[in-house]
């Protein structure tokens, strides 16, 4: 079992930069690949970015890429979103996920966080 705890959302001018990480706790959070997905309302939660357990490899939407950067820290138990350059059109709720395998498929993850919400303003 993995529970898994958003932080970092908030209200962020576009052009800014937020920081979002999610803090696991339970076993082997280092066995797990981590993903950030993100959802507004009346929309399925869509993929953001993943990050395989060792963090050897990332993968990110084309939405997010040149902008974003998932990373993790093992040690802290710990994994980052770093958002750069953000635009209206990323406004959401981001969720952090766990699960055995790094995909872009919201249902091959196990465990999900609270979410956290992010909210750009032009």
């Amino acid at each position: 079992q993995v529970h898994l705890v958003e932080s970092g959302g908030g209200l962020v001018q576009a052009g800014g930069s937020l920081r979002l990480s999610c803090a696991a706790s339970g076993r082997s959070f280092s066995s797990y690949a981590m993903g950030w997905f993100r959802q507004t309302p009346g929309k399925e939660r869509e993929f953001v970015a993943a990050i395989m357990w060792s963090g050897g490899s990332s993968y990110y939407a084309d939405s997010v890429k040149g902008r974003f950067t998932i990373s993790r820290d093992n040690a802290k138990n710990t994994v980052y979103l770093q958002m750069n350059r953000l635009k209206p059109e990323d406004t959401a709720v981001y969720y952090c996920a766990a699960g055995g395998l790094i995909t872009m498929r919201r249902n091959q993850y196990d465990y999900w966080g609270q979410g956290t919400q992010v909210t750009v303003s032009s």
